[in-house]
């Protein structure tokens, strides 16, 4: 009998152990459960530590919760870069749902489509592009579920816009609109096409001149001393031409890729002034122009290379006397400023119409003045380059009709 008194006691000890045991385990697990959702709200968890069975979970769970935070901040570092990315990319950018809805454009986007974030975000696609080359763009994308482009004439802003659609693949019946500003490249491309037309224009008049006089020559003009000096002058007119054209095309190509080495010394401005103009007076007798000089001799010396400022000085001056009639008058100048000396070349020319003045300085470029007179329109180029090689700045003035005065500074 006290034998199954002792058994049936030892059963009820046992069965109270075990259920106090599946009881704390229980805990353990609503404890660890717990801790998991606090995981999943990025709070850092306390785990119990109590228990050797649940020590490995435990620990693992650790390990995963660390893991978790440095795939969330590696997440947000890259969500940082790219969002960097998006808000200096010169290109708009536009990320729509499948309800057609805004949800992201960036900085560029705004300024491409005239639109404030206010009024861009949340707004339909088509009420963002307006145009309906573009919105026809964007739906044939949507139908047909592939990259669709295409570019927009501005006539009234005479620029150039270029759309690119396409699909999202992570967000179906979303799109991705790529805006592109080609007015600059468009330009380019206009100005290089009529540059090379130009060119051969250029090229073909002095080779047709020179064809003649050689051929003139051998058919006996050399047998007349006058009249063969004469043509003897003629060609080497013409081969001074063609030179300066492959000096000047030259001079482009090294100042651009940043080739020009500076032999820079010390010289006064007026000095610098008076030696272009003697250079350049002949000239401006042939072209019965007056050719004045106006420089106080207190001047600062300047640091500059003086052979490629005397370039700078007599394209300007070729130019004011190109575009200058007779008994014109072109005037050469010189004063102090802030740190700097301002040299000017005024004309009493034709002037530059208002809007061929912000491009002058474009390489390629001619204004409309320009188109029949002789010339590649890479002088003022190479001058800027030339300039801006020095630490200075370049820039011209002119009102048409009445003249034109082009600047440029170099700090002393």
């Amino acid at each position: 009998m006290n034998i199954e008194i002792t058994i049936i006691s030892l059963l009820l000890v046992l069965l109270i152990w075990l259920g106090w045991r599946n009881y704390a385990l229980r805990q353990r697990i609503n404890a660890l459960t717990e801790k998991l959702r606090q995981v999943t709200n990025s709070v850092a968890p306390d785990l119990p530590q109590d228990l050797p069975m649940l020590e490995d979970l435990s620990n693992a769970i650790v390990a995963l919760n660390s893991h978790l935070h440095q795939q969330i901040d590696t997440a947000n570092a890259e969500g940082a870069r790219l969002a960097a990315v998006l808000e200096q990319i010169p290109d708009g950018i536009i990320i729509s749902n499948a309800s057609d809805h805004i949800q992201f454009a960036n900085p560029a986007a705004h300024a491409l489509l005239e639109r404030s974030p206010q009024t861009l975000i949340g707004s339909t696609v088509a009420e963002a592009l307006r145009y309906h080359q573009l919105i026809e763009t964007w739906q044939e994308c949507k139908k047909s579920g592939t990259m669709h482009s295409e570019v927009l004439e501005l006539p009234l802003q005479r620029g150039f816009l270029q759309l690119v659609v396409a699909p999202d693949q992570y967000a179906p019946g979303g799109s991705l609109l790529l805006i592109q500003d080609l007015t600059r490249l468009r330009r380019l491309e206009t100005v290089r096409r009529d540059f090379i037309s130009n060119l051969s224009h250029e090229l073909r008049t002095p080779l047709a001149s020179l064809r003649a006089l050689t051929e003139t020559l051998q058919d006996g003009a050399l047998d007349d001393p006058p009249a063969a000096q004469r043509f003897l002058s003629r060609i080497e007119t013409e081969v001074d031409a063609l030179t300066q054209m492959a000096q000047e095309l030259l001079d482009l190509s090294r100042t651009e890729s940043g080739q020009v080495e500076l032999n820079l010394q010390k010289i006064s401005p007026q000095k610098i002034l008076q030696r272009v103009a003697e250079r350049m007076r002949m000239q401006a007798e042939r072209a019965e122009i007056n050719l004045m000089l106006d420089c106080p001799s207190e001047l600062p010396n300047i640091q500059a290379d003086v052979a490629r400022i005397e370039q700078v000085l007599v394209n300007l001056i070729h130019n004011a006397l190109k575009f200058t009639s007779t008994g014109g008058t072109v005037t050469l100048s010189a004063e102090a400023g802030s740190r700097q000396i301002r040299f000017a070349v005024a004309d009493t020319g034709i002037g530059i119409p208002a809007r061929d003045l912000p491009r002058i300085f474009e390489r390629f470029y001619k204004a409309d003045r320009a188109r029949t007179s002789r010339g590649t329109g890479l002088g003022l180029s190479i001058s800027k380059h030339l300039i801006e090689a020095h630490e200075g700045k370049i820039w011209a003035e002119s009102v048409e009709g009445r003249g034109s005065t082009f600047y440029f500074s170099l700090p002393f």
